[in-house]
């Protein structure tokens, strides 16, 4: 299975950090976001990576380079000329990449002890599973719920920005920026989506300061 990491947003929350560095550039304990997750995929068994990029794009390839670092093949989905083209968009763009199997996306702006899951199955019928995690303080009300193991529009737990996906779940969306949750939303409906619940250390880094409370409790632990 190939994994994507979504590294081309804009980070606006993030300024005035992110005005000169990419927010998957960001450090926490000392080590770049995007790079806790390359370490952990390659430690779960994915090899192939694509990484879309867009804001202060050419700073992620000049610090991750091909990948070999971490045993992996690292691929570019490269969106400076359109400017970041949202998640579902970026998807969109890098699945000729991405291969015909089902692929694993995660946002690069989260920190968590998930393990990734090279080998996982969909379903017959099921466009994707999705990982949740309680609500934290920043989305008290969250996403999405669980139901008999699949995941429906009504507020309850927090979308943790894991994801595995089927290809034809977007095989309709047109090149552009386009919003994933819409298109989840929908796939939802038809009761095409299933999920669980991780329950462990899982971290939105939104803004600088949940970006030093979770430096702080790192430094802390240590």
């Amino acid at each position: 299975m190939k994994a994507m990491i979504l590294a081309a947003g804009r980070g606006e929350r993030m300024r005035p950090l992110t005005d000169k560095t990419p927010k998957p550039l960001l450090e926490v304990g000392g080590i770049a976001l995007i790079k806790w997750h390359l370490e952990r995929l390659a430690c779960s068994g994915f090899n192939e990576i694509v990484i879309n990029i867009a804001h202060l794009g050419w700073q992620i390839p000049q610090a991750l380079g091909d990948g070999s670092q971490w045993g992996v093949k690292i691929t570019y989905s490269d969106e400076q000329e359109e400017g970041a083209l949202e998640s579902a968009g970026g998807i969109v763009k890098a699945l000729p990449l991405l291969g015909d199997e089902t692929f694993l996306v995660l946002n690069g702006d989260i920190w968590t002890d998930y393990v990734f899951q090279p080998d996982k199955k969909l379903h017959k019928d099921i466009l994707a599973h999705l990982i949740l995690v309680p609500n934290p303080q920043h989305n008290p009300e969250g996403d999405f719920t669980l139901r008999d193991g699949f995941v429906v529009d009504a507020k309850a737990y927090t979308f943790s920005g894991i994801g595995y996906y089927a290809p034809e779940l977007f095989k309709d969306v047109a090149y552009g920026k386009n919003a994933l949750a819409p298109l989840l939303r929908a796939a939802m409906r038809e009761g095409k989506v299933t999920g669980e619940i991780y329950e462990r250390k899982w971290y939105d880094i939104g803004t600088p300061n949940r970006l030093a409370d979770l430096n702080a409790q790192l430094t802390n632990r240590s």
